[in-house]
């Protein structure tokens, strides 16, 4: 390892929302990076799969389902991990869920599953790992949040509202635990094609706009978030808390570009 405080060898990260997408690729990013990693989600054959993937990097692996809907799905995954590992000094939140729909049709029962998916169950989960690092003085939280926590995207407004909670949340979060050596920030990833979007973005207008206000003209590939997630992860980042770092080819930055 190039700069030794970027090493994670020894630390053991947990991924929820691990075995695909961008999850998945922060998870493997992880391992390359020398942590021991365990990638869950709701499928346990995907967590199989993962859990192969990240032994065949040299690191260890568990495999375990989660549903970061059930608190006692979340203390399993603690404990699972605690009586592998030992501990767990890393957390990344990347379980998610959308679905576009005009805000006038949204019923409240599909509010509340992606508000449920996306805001309450990172909230679930940074409370029982939370515990655990707080406990141990040490821990570091990377939140996934999105482009949509801080600009509107069309006919996605529980996804967006709850992606801006999720800053809001991370930020909370980092000035309640910083004095007891957690660190909680959060990745907004820009537009990525993965297998959930790629429909969307392939030849349609709304992936032509979203290349348009890209400076960089493309999509992002997912291994691209490995490096944030490494950094936001390691002793690198002692001093970084309760912030949001934009991994989006600078559509933020965004205003004419041309």
């Amino acid at each position: 390892m190039g700069y030794p405080d970027m090493d994670l060898s020894n630390q053991t990260a947990v991924v929820i929302g691990g075995t695909s997408g961008i999850g998945h690729a922060i998870a493997l990013g992880l391992a390359k990076a020398g942590a021991n990693v365990v990638a869950t989600g709701r499928r346990e054959a995907l967590a199989r799969s993962a859990a192969d993937e990240i032994r065949k990097l040299g690191r260890r692996s568990i495999a375990v389902a989660t549903d970061v809907s059930e608190r006692r799905s979340i203390e399993a995954l603690l404990a699972a991990a605690r009586a592998e590992f030992g501990s767990v000094e890393i957390l990344v939140n990347s379980a998610g869920r959308t679905k576009r729909t005009p805000t006038l049709d949204v019923t409240e029962k599909e509010w509340n599953e992606i508000l449920d998916t996306n805001l309450t169950g990172t909230l679930r989960s940074c409370q029982v790992f939370g515990r655990h690092m707080i406990e141990r003085k040490y821990g570091r939280i990377v939140n996934i949040a999105s482009l949509s926590s801080f600009v509107a995207l069309y006919e996605v407004a529980a996804y967006s509202a709850s992606k801006a909670a999720v800053a809001s949340l991370t930020q909370s979060l980092a000035v309640e635990w910083a004095r007891h050596g957690v660190c909680v920030n959060a990745i907004a990833p820009g537009v990525f094609q993965t297998d959930l979007n790629r429909g969307l973005l392939e030849g349609t207008p709304r992936g032509q706009e979203f290349r348009l206000r890209t400076p960089m003209g493309r999509f992002g590939q997912v291994e691209e978030l490995a490096g944030a997630a490494v950094f936001l992860a390691s002793k690198s980042a002692s001093f970084v808390n309760g912030h949001v770092l934009a991994v989006d080819g600078g559509f933020l930055a965004s205003g004419v570009n041309q």
